[in-house]
């Protein structure tokens, strides 16, 4: 065991909290990278963010709840920040986030226009390594702003590429590496490469600062920055104690020059209204630019940069160094910096080689490693300090004007109980840089990889007093809490537990206990008509519907097959939970894992009763119930209509018998389908092994129908493109669905790539391009079918080719798919990367790595959201389930109660 994988398995649990985390984690990169424009900050009368607090007030407005900022460290209570600004001599503001449009002013909705990486990272957080790249010339922020503005639905996105910004190579290649010598060690290194043909200059200025806790509390302290040499600052912070942040000089010797003002609102620039100091939060920025004597000359305040001025030639690197250490607790100046500094560098960056080398899967090709250890490095790096009291976002703080009346009827009114102050992960910290809950179910089935234990406490505080509503809601997303997300915690529970060797009870045992609440709220709450079909909305499928599916005309209903789905899914992920908990003896009976089945059986009878199943299409269906009591199938070929298949588990023998015995309605729904008896289980192909050693596929779908839905997932004419499973089938593209509601008409077609609708904001697709969620759990569930009827089961794979194969093989095609997203093909082209030729051919950028929302349906360009490593992550569990590293879940659930290591 290398020495980051000792320490990740020192640091314990963290189930109780942040403060209680271990020493390694008391530092990381917590800070988000667009604090503007989020809820959190909003408290305007109608809920605009982002016109609120726009980008440009963004550096002149001290933030309420959080910090943003470029390759942002901070402790995990998020007092103190670290991170860098940079100016060209050119541009109007300094460098010191990055910049984006808003949801209003992207013809796509919202979308960064900066290219930065995550290129390594490690648990702890002892290496993480950062990439930006930054032009010479003044940044287009007009240009940008007005040409997309000028843009349709129809029109791609205008991005800072085609501004010609980097025309020429004139652009600042710019690196960050942090390493701890200690956990409250932090060495920081700032190398910045002239990647243009001539010699130039560039203002770079580490900066430190507080988040604001002083404005919104009567009396509250205020911490304390203070230059006391001539390149060390004292830092005073009633809890983080006496810290010092010492610089080296530059290239040429030359110490930096420290500049101070103050974390606070600019409200002359913004309101005209008398300053609160002549040093603000935007001092610093008007100081570099203008000259203006917006610092503090006694070099005192809430917010210091070290301003250095490097003149670079082409082809060349400058590199800084900075610590932050506690105050005298090493070697004093310049020999703080020195050959030790390098030391500990090399240290982390080895024991980082080491940590992914016993990661990465024997047999998996060094691209394809590449590409786990970038997708890790995301996922590390998009953790971020979450803050958000809604109880007193609502009523505003006593030292603030409160807040206006009409914004308790925005959003989020309901949900006093939410009171978050943590660390989570992110799905953006750009674009999203708020929770979601199933989009975190997903990344902590791949932080299970590297940081089992972070995983765990992600999944646990989502469903905490303090997340979870009393009613047993869990919260969506801050845009509005009480939208419905699918109920996949159960499921990634499931994952974590096994992916961690199922060796951890008490884990999966809070989880479930907490689940059952939640469970029962869909049960009494999404149910409208009490008929076991399931309501919820868009359920985070955004726009994948010819109708809006979370606003519907007064006196409809909409049953939802994946709603639906979604609820067989979560139950017989419960009634897997239960058994093991029986097993495992922390349940006295198998009392709950019969409830499941019941619940489970009377979603399945739903369905086929009810009119969900449509055998001409050959998928599932939505009903839209109308205000006269019609009911018109929703007959789109979408992947909403596969989310019942997904509802399968293996259970063996005794459980099958056990549940017979009880006489309930799972043994009615099974008499009823011709399955009461073992005799006829096995002659329909769902009873396997031994007398005494059998094993049942338990599923919604049969058999008859899972090979209905195959056929249209594996068509290439349908929802089968070279790089995985689209979202709507490319039949729509030339046979648009039409749907007629009481002379409303709506239609929905394929569409590839970016959203032509404004629905959800016209920057989610959910009508043709690949999205990981999605295909994950479709391989996932093909592997659990492949598992129960091995050989005897092959399908037409890809349909219409004649060629059959098993359900494993399928599955690791489709896996091999998504690899194929993101590693070089035959033309040592990345289809990730579409047709940008900077980024498929120029060695300063080709194999730098980001992680798309979304693909494009055809040929796999990246779309969306440029960081959302989150769910996208998973690529690196694909790689490493790809290559045989991870244990099956199946096994380790069949073998709870015995020793771990029967799993394997």
């Amino acid at each position: 065991m290398g020495a980051e994988r000792q320490r990740v398995e020192e640091l314990g649990q963290l189930e109780n909290g942040l403060r209680q985390a271990g020493d390694w984690y008391l530092w990381g990169p917590y800070v988000s990278e667009r604090q503007w424009g989020t809820v959190r900050e909003d408290y305007s009368a109608d809920g605009d963010a982002w016109n609120y607090l726009p980008h440009d007030h963004a550096r002149s407005r001290a933030y309420r709840w959080g910090e943003d900022g470029l390759a942002g460290f901070s402790d995990i209570e998020q007092r103190l920040c670290l991170g860098l600004a940079l100016w060209n001599g050119r541009d109007p503001i300094l460098k010191e986030r990055p910049f984006g449009l808003t949801g209003p002013q992207g013809n796509h909705g919202e979308d960064v226009k900066e290219y930065w990486w995550y290129l390594d990272a490690i648990p702890t957080h002892a290496w993480n390594r950062w990439r930006y790249h930054y032009p010479q010339g003044a940044f287009p922020y007009t240009d940008l702003v007005e040409t997309n503005g000028r843009r349709g639905k129809l029109d791609p996105e205008y991005e800072l590429l085609d501004t010609g910004a980097f025309d020429g190579d004139r652009y600042w290649i710019t690196e960050v590496w942090y390493a701890k010598d200690e956990p409250t060690d932090l060495l920081m290194t700032v190398r910045i490469t002239n990647a243009g043909p001539a010699a130039d200059t560039v203002h770079v200025l580490p900066t430190a600062w507080f988040r604001n806790t002083w404005s919104w509390d009567v009396g509250a302290t205020k911490p304390v920055l203070a230059m006391t040499g001539e390149s060390s600052v004292t830092v005073e912070h009633p809890f983080l104690g006496n810290l010092e942040l010492l610089a080296g000089p530059g290239p040429d010797g030359t110490l930096p020059k420290g500049l101070f003002c103050e974390n606070e609102t600019n409200l002359a620039r913004l309101y005209g209204a008398a300053p609160l100091t002549p040093y603000p939060k935007d001092g610093i920025n008007d100081h570099v630019i203008s000259g203006a004597g917006t610092v503090n000359p006694d070099q005192r305040g809430t917010k210091c940069a070290l301003w250095y001025q490097l003149h670079i030639e082409p082809g060349a690197t400058a590199e800084l160094r900075l610590r932050l250490r506690p105050k005298g607790s090493g070697p004093a100046g310049s020999a703080a910096l020195a050959d030790g500094f390098d030391q500990v560098v090399n240290l982390r960056r080895a024991e980082a080689d080491e940590f992914y080398d016993e990661l990465n899967p024997e047999h998996a090709s060094a691209a394809e490693t590449m590409v786990m250890r970038q997708a890790f490095a995301g996922l590390l790096w998009s953790k971020q300090f979450y803050y958000y009291d809604v109880s007193r976002w609502l009523d505003g703080d006593p030292t603030e004007p409160p807040p206006p009346p009409g914004r308790r009827a925005v959003r989020n009114a309901r949900w006093e109980n939410f009171d978050a102050f943590d660390i989570m992960s992110m799905p953006d910290k750009w674009e999203y840089p708020w929770f979601a809950s199933w989009d975190l179910a997903f990344h902590c089935v791949a932080l299970a990889h590297v940081d089992p234990a972070f995983a765990k406490y992600q999944l646990i505080l989502v469903c905490r007093e303090w997340f979870q509503h009393p009613d047993g809601a869990l919260p969506a997303y801050e845009w509005d809490f009480s939208d419905v997300n699918p109920p996949v915690q159960a499921w990634a529970a499931l994952e974590l537990f096994a992916i961690d060797g199922g060796r951890d009870i008490d884990f999966l045992s809070r989880v479930f206990d907490k689940l059952l609440i939640n469970f029962t709220w869909w049960i009494n709450r999404e149910d409208a008509e009490g008929n076991n079909l399931f309501e919820g909305g868009f359920l985070g499928l955004d726009n994948i519907g010819p109708i809006d599916r979370s606003h519907l005309p007064a006196g409809e209903t909409l049953e939802q097959s994946d709603a639906t789905g979604w609820m067989a899914f979560y139950a017989i992920s419960m009634a897997t939970i239960a058994t093991v908990l029986y097993r495992h003896g922390q349940r006295p009976s198998t009392d709950l894992a019969v409830k499941f089945l019941e619940h489970l059986a009377a979603i399945a009878e739903a369905i086929d009763n009810q009119g969900m199943w449509d055998e001409n299409l050959g998928l599932y269906v939505d009903k839209l119930l109308t205000s006269d009591g019609t009911a018109i199938p929703v007959e789109t070929r979408s992947m909403d209509g596969i989310i019942p298949a997904l509802a399968a588990a293996i259970v063996d023998q005794s459980f099958l018998d056990q549940s017979l015995r009880l006489g309930k309605q799972f043994a009615d729904f099974l008499h009823r389908q011709g399955l009461d008896d073992t005799t006829k289980l096995a002659e329909r192909g769902m009873l396997r092994g031994a007398p005494g050693q059998q094993r049942m596929i338990l599923s919604v779908t049969g058999l008859h129908r899972l090979e209905r839905i195959c056929a249209l997932l594996f068509d290439e004419a349908e929802f089968l493109s070279p790089h995985g499973l689209r979202a709507l089938s490319a039949y729509h593209r030339d046979h648009p669905y039409v749907l007629d509601v009481e002379g409303v008409r709506s239609t929905i077609d394929y569409e590839p790539a970016e959203s032509t609708t404004a629905m959800f904001g016209g920057n989610s697709n959910w009508r043709g391009p690949l999205w990981f969620p999605l295909n994950y759990l479709v391989i996932n569930s093909l592997e659990r079918y492949a598992r129960f009827y091995g050989a005897d089961l092959q399908l037409e794979y890809p349909t219409g080719s004649g060629h059959r194969e098993t359900l494993d093989v399928i599955a690791a095609d489709l896996q091999d798919r998504l690899i194929s997203i993101f590693v070089p093909g035959p033309d040592g082209r990345r289809p990730c990367f579409g047709g940008v030729e900077r980024l498929q051919h120029d060695p300063a950028w080709k194999d730098n790595l980001m992680f798309n929302e979304y693909f494009h349906g055809d040929n796999a360009a990246g779309l969306g959201a440029s960081h959302q490593t989150g769910w996208t992550g998973l690529i690196a569990d694909v790689i490493r389930r790809r290559h045989g590293a991870v244990p099956s879940m199946t096994n380790v659930m069949l073998n709870a109660g015995q020793d771990p290591k029967a799993a394997s």
